[in-house]
């Protein structure tokens, strides 16, 4: 699978149950923000974290090239498998056309590692 690694370190961000979710900014390559009835969560660049939340920072972003159909099976286990062998953590997130694995920065280097060793392709995003 060709992966592409997104240019910009994220952070994952925690808001208690109730909370209004904060907008996107109008220039974001990847936000994302998820209302359940325990938590709001909050994906965005770092720096962009709203306020009062608890905070994850130092995340790497990895995208699916390419959209997905949805009858496809096995791609995050494709991707994770090999992470998880490597005893690298992973944040995965889907959206309607693909998916992205979020690693720590500090582990990149053994999380590129192990996805070619993997067969996976990684280039940077432009």
């Amino acid at each position: 699978m060709e992966l592409l690694l997104l240019g910009r370190e994220y952070s994952v961000c925690r808001l208690p149950a109730g909370s209004a979710p904060p907008p996107p900014p109008a220039t974001a390559e990847l936000h994302a923000l998820t209302v359940t009835a325990e938590e709001v969560s909050v994906l965005c660049r770092s720096g962009q974290e709203p306020p009062g939340a608890e905070v994850e920072r130092g995340f790497s972003a990895l995208r699916v090239a390419g959209a997905l159909d949805f009858s496809l099976v096995g791609i995050l286990a494709a991707l994770t498998a090999p992470l998880a062998e490597a005893r690298v953590p992973v944040f995965a997130l889907s959206t309607f056309d693909t998916d992205y694995l979020l690693v720590r920065t500090a582990d990149l280097p053994e999380a590129k590692a192990a996805l070619l060793a993997a067969g996976h392709t990684i280039t940077t995003a432009a």
